[in-house]
C-alpha cells in the first residue's frame, strides 16, 4: 500500500468528494468537474465519502435492496419504476423458487406486477431487465448480481476515471444509497481495490472504517497526521420494524426513503470504540504514546451539527426546517462559529440517536475536525464542542443538490508543522467550469425538489422563489378583477 508523506514543503492536499450519487454511465459534468478540482488542486489524497453509487438508480434495479437482509429486487421504490419506465426498462418477474425469470407477453407488459408492487409479501419478486432483448435476460439471481457487480465496477470506473489519470491515491466510504444496489460494503470494497491508487486496506475493522496515516517530509516514518475514514451506517430500524412500513413506503418512498421509519444509521459501537484505539496504536508508532492530529470523514453527519446553527423565526428568509428530532424548528448558520463561504441549503439529516461520536472524538485526543456529505446542498464549516464540523455538497448532476455553480469539491491544505491550522476551501463547478451545466433544467428541478410540507415551506422562505410566486399571485389576482370589470 502507498505510504502517504507531507510533501518536500511541507504540504499535503487532499479533496473529498461526497455524493457523486450516479449509475454506470456516470453523467460528464460529473466527470469534467472531477477532473477540473484535480488539476486546479494537485492533491495527495482523494477521500470519497459516501454514496458514490446512486442505489435506487433503475440500472441497479434488479438487485435492488431498500434495506439490508431483504432479497434482492423484492421491494422497488414508486420513483424508481417511474423512472424506470421512461427509460424502457422492463418490468420481470422472478420466481423465487426455481429462481428463474417468468415468461413475459410478447409486448413487454406484466399485469400481474402491479398487483404485487404494494405488498410486502409476494410469490414472485419484482426485477427489472436492462436488456432490450428478452433472450439476454439473465435467468437466475446470481447471474442478475454479476450484472450488478460489472455495473458497479462501470460506476467505479466513470468517477474514478480522472483520479486514476492523475495517479492520485484514494480512499472510500460507504452512505446509506451505496449498498442499495445490491452489492454490499464489504464486497464493494473488494471492487474498489480492483482499481489502480485505491488505499481500503484489507483489514479494516470494517467496511469504510480505517486509517490513512501521513508521514512527516523527512522520511523518519514519524506519522505527523491521520485521515481516519469512518462508516457511519446507513438506516436505523430493524429488519421487522422496516417491513411494517413498507406499505407506506410504497405510497410515499422518497419521504420515507430520506428519513424512514426510524431515521439514518449510526456508525457502530466497534467504529467508536475504534476512534480511541487507533491513537493509542498511531501513538506506539511514533513511540510517544500521544495521540496525532487527525481529520475524520464520514458520510451521515451527527446531531451535533445542529449545533452550529441558530434557531430563527420560521419567516426568517433563507431559514431551513430542521428535520425528525428538530422539525418544527428553524435555522440560519451561527456566522459567528462558522467560516466565511459557509452554506446551508437544507437541513441537517442526522440519525435520531446520539451515539457519541463527537465525545468520543474528543476523548481520543488529537481529532480536530470531522467532515461529512450527505446533505447535498450544505457546505457549511463551524467549530462546535472544540472540533470542527464540516460539510461537502454533492460533486454529481445525477442527483438532487444546489445550483450547478455550488457544486463542488471540498479542498484541504494541510501543513505538517500545525496540521489543525488547516486551510479548506471548494473548488465548485461556477469557479473551474462555469455558471451552467449542460442540463439546467435537470438541476433547476433538483435545486427546487418538494418532498413535503417541510420542503415546500424551506422554498417559500428562499426570496427569489417568495417574489416568483408572490408576482404570479399578483398578476393572476388583477387578471380576475379585470375580468369582473369587463362583465360590468
Amino acid at each position: 500500500m502507498t505510504n502517504l508523506r507531507f510533501r518536500e514543503d511541507g504540504s499535503f492536499r487532499v479533496l473529498q468528494m461526497a455524493d457523486i450519487q450516479d449509475g454506470p454511465n456516470v453523467l460528464p459534468d460529473t466527470i469534467r468537474l472531477i477532473r477540473e478540482a484535480i488539476r486546479k488542486a494537485d492533491p495527495d489524497l482523494v477521500v470519497f465519502t459516501g454514496d458514490q453509487i446512486r442505489g435506487y438508480d433503475p440500472a441497479y434495479i434488479d438487485t435492488f435492496l431498500r434495506r439490508r437482509g431483504e432479497e434482492p429486487g423484492a421491494r422497488v421504490r414508486a420513483v424508481t419504476e417511474v423512472e424506470a419506465k421512461l427509460r424502457g426498462i422492463k418490468r420481470r418477474a422472478r420466481d423465487r423458487v426455481n429462481n428463474r425469470l417468468l415468461a413475459m407477453k410478447s409486448d413487454g407488459s406484466n399485469p400481474d406486477a402491479q398487483q404485487t408492487a404494494s405488498t410486502a409479501s409476494t410469490a414472485s419478486t419484482l426485477v427489472y431487465s436492462t436488456t432490450s432483448d428478452s433472450q439476454d435476460v439473465p435467468t437466475t439471481l446470481d447471474e442478475l448480481m454479476d450484472e450488478t457487480r460489472d455495473k458497479v465496477r462501470r460506476t467505479f470506473a466513470g468517477f474514478l476515471g480522472p483520479v486514476i489519470e492523475a495517479e492520485v491515491p484514494f480512499a472510500a466510504t460507504y452512505g446509506n444509497h451505496d449498498f442499495q444496489c445490491g452489492i454490499l460494503a464489504d464486497e464493494q470494497d473488494g471492487i474498489y481495490r480492483e482499481f489502480l491508487g485505491c488505499l481500503n486496506p484489507v483489514d479494516s475493522p470494517e467496511p469504510g472504517t480505517f486509517a490513512l496515516p501521513i508521514e512527516a517530509s523527512d522520511g523518519s516514518g514519524r506519522v505527523v497526521m491521520s485521515v481516519m475514514m469512518v462508516n457511519s451506517g446507513d438506516y436505523a430500524g430493524k429488519p421487522e420494524e422496516n417491513d411494517a412500513q413498507y406499505p407506506a413506503y410504497v405510497v410515499n418512498p422518497r419521504g420515507l426513503d430520506l428519513a424512514d421509519s426510524d431515521g439514518y444509521g449510526t456508525p457502530s459501537p466497534e467504529a467508536i470504540d475504534w476512534l480511541g484505539a487507533v491513537q493509542s496504536e498511531l501513538g506506539e508508532r511514533n513511540g510517544d504514546g500521544k495521540p496525532v492530529p487527525a481529520i475524520a470523514f464520514q458520510h451521515i453527519p451527527p446531531q451535533e451539527f445542529y449545533d452550529c446553527l441558530k434557531e430563527v423565526p420560521a419567516w426568517t428568509p433563507n431559514a431551513v426546517e430542521g428535520a425528525r428530532t428538530h422539525a418544527g424548528h428553524c435555522y440560519v448558520l451561527n456566522h459567528e462559529i462558522c467560516r466565511p463561504g459557509s452554506r446551508l441549503g437544507e437541513a441537517i439529516g442526522c440519525a435520531d440517536e446520539n451515539v457519541g461520536e463527537v465525545d468520543a472524538l474528543r476523548e481520543a485526543g488529537g481529532y480536530f475536525a470531522l467532515f461529512c456529505g450527505h446533505d447535498h446542498k450544505n457546505a457549511f464549516v463551524g467549530h462546535a464542542h472544540g472540533i470542527d464540523l464540516g460539510y461537502a455538497p454533492t460533486c454529481g448532476f445525477e442527483c438532487y443538490g444546489p445550483k450547478s455553480r455550488y457544486r463542488g469539491i471540498r479542498l484541504f491544505e494541510f501543513h505538517e508543522s500545525n496540521p489543525a491550522g488547516y486551510v479548506t476551501r471548494m473548488l465548485t463547478w461556477g469557479d473551474l467550469v462555469g455558471r451552467y451545466s449542460s442540463n439546467e433544467v435537470r438541476v433547476w428541478f433538483e435545486d427546487h425538489c418538494v418532498t413535503g410540507a417541510i420542503s415546500m415551506r424551506n422554498e417559500l422562505r428562499r426570496p427569489q422563489v417568495f417574489a416568483v410566486l408572490s408576482g404570479a399571485m399578483s398578476l393572476g389576482f388583477m387578471a380576475v378583477i379585470r375580468s369582473l370589470v369587463k362583465k360590468r
